[in-house]
């Protein structure tokens, strides 16, 4: 029984790290394969002026802030067909389409990022009421294949690489603060009772400027 309740434990700890299908494929034959997946939309996000927060903050107060918001965005996409890649220091980043191909990929991440910068805008609210550091976000989504796979044999990683991942974070930079930036292939791709406005062509690094489109919310 013992027995039974640990690897239980264990097997919760590792969807923690991996997609349930990556993690079962690890526990079977001791490894996994990196898969392409041609049809997904990747989100990142970026919290505004963090540098200046930071300086200002007690490192304890700032940490606890970061980890209400990171929960409250794991709670979110919880709720739609997402997996959560990884935070970066102060950026968040997540995937709809895979493992399992997902039609409304797009639409759905789109709906969890407006989700989020909801709850930031509330959060902010009921902080600056009692005199507490907030964050704004910037956010930015891109569709198109990436390659999924993990590294490393030690606290190793479920990743994703590719120009799609790129370019998201291309929009996520260029995106306003406490607004969410989506490219011309995601747009294509949305609900179309979503509304958007055409901000034209922004600076890609590496490539030619491409459209985004910034999400009313």
């Amino acid at each position: 029984m013992e027995l039974g309740k640990e690897k239980r434990k264990s097997d919760q700890l590792l969807l923690n790290i991996l997609p349930e299908k990556t993690a079962e494929e690890l526990k079977n034959t001791g490894t996994t394969k990196a898969r392409r997946y041609e049809n997904v939309s990747v989100l990142f996000t970026d919290f505004s002026n963090f540098t200046g927060i930071s300086e200002k903050t007690d490192p304890e107060e700032l940490v606890n802030e970061i980890h209400e918001c990171y929960s409250a965005f794991d709670t979110i996409i919880s709720f739609y067909p997402i997996e959560k890649i990884k935070t970066i220091g102060d950026g968040y980043m997540c995937v709809s389409g895979l493992p399992a191909a997902n039609p409304q990929h797009a639409t759905d991440l789109l709906k969890a990022a407006m989700d989020m910068q909801e709850y930031l805008r509330n959060r902010k609210e009921q902080r600056q009421a009692t005199g507490h550091i907030f964050f704004e976000a910037r956010m930015g989504i891109h569709s198109g294949p990436v390659v999924a796979g993990t590294v490393g044999i030690r606290k190793f990683a479920y990743d994703i690489w590719g120009d799609t991942v790129n370019i998201a974070a291309r929009m996520e930079s260029a995106a306003e603060t406490g607004s969410i930036y989506i490219s011309e292939a995601t747009a294509m791709l949305i609900d179309k009772t979503i509304p958007c406005d055409d901000k034209g062509l922004v600076q890609i690094k590496n490539k030619a400027p491409m459209k985004a489109f910034r999400v009313r919310i």
